[in-house]
């Protein structure tokens, strides 16, 4: 099998930037691997989530609840999976994930409970590695961003026009709980955790990048 490795993050966290950095990274030094996406957008099997972060059933993030929420990216995932990359993650390929089973936990779990958190990983994993199938990632990395300085880069992302910013984006209480969750999630499943900002102001992007290279290239 070859070895997954993903990178989360909340919305505005850098992931785009510090994919294209790695991408770089990975041809400069002839790495063989496939990067891949979620949600897949370009795809129908993303239909569910495009009409719940456009806000056809509420319009409020916790219109749905955290299970019916995390089938609906559970199920673009895996027709993600089987329709375009399990060939070659059987093959032995570096898988490059933006974003996977681990944003569930980081968008869904705060719905719930604090007591249920546990309860709610224990059946993620059970649910899409188990009974879906989907292949664990090896590592996960999630970028943490502090959410006053996401909150500006998006801003700067939209032009200032909140209206083009989803459910999940334009909530503030919800992305601080998302935030919460991550942070949760991380130390129960053993994610490592890369400081994206202090003071303020985000860190430099070549020293977020120093050290995303140093987690996904070890071991490889």
């Amino acid at each position: 099998m070859g070895r997954l490795v993903v990178l989360d993050g909340l919305d505005g966290s850098g992931k785009s930037t510090q994919l294209d950095r790695l991408n770089e990274y990975f041809t400069q030094n002839h790495i063989d691997y496939r990067q891949i996406s979620f949600p897949d957008y370009a795809q129908p099997s993303s239909t569910l989530v495009n009409m719940y972060l456009h806000g056809e059933f509420g319009d409020a993030a916790d219109a749905v609840n955290a299970y019916a929420a995390s089938s609906f990216y559970a199920v673009d995932r895996f027709a993600s999976y089987k329709k375009f990359w399990q060939t070659d993650y059987e093959a032995g390929r570096l898988i490059l994930a933006a974003r996977y089973t681990t944003s569930n936990a980081i968008h869904q779990m705060g719905k719930l409970p604090r007591e249920e958190w546990d309860a709610y990983l224990q059946w993620l994993q059970d649910y899409e590695y188990g009974l879906l199938g989907l292949p664990r990632p090896d590592r996960v990395i999630f970028l943490d961003m502090p959410l006053e300085i996401s909150q500006c880069l998006l801003s700067h992302r939209y032009e200032g026009d909140e209206a083009k910013k989803d459910i999940h984006e334009r909530d503030l209480q919800y992305l601080k709980t998302c935030r919460e969750s991550a942070l949760y999630a991380a130390d129960v499943l053993g994610w490592d955790v890369v400081s994206c900002g202090e003071n303020g102001e985000p860190l430099p992007i070549e020293t977020i990048s120093e050290r995303l290279v140093s987690l996904v290239t070890k071991g490889l």
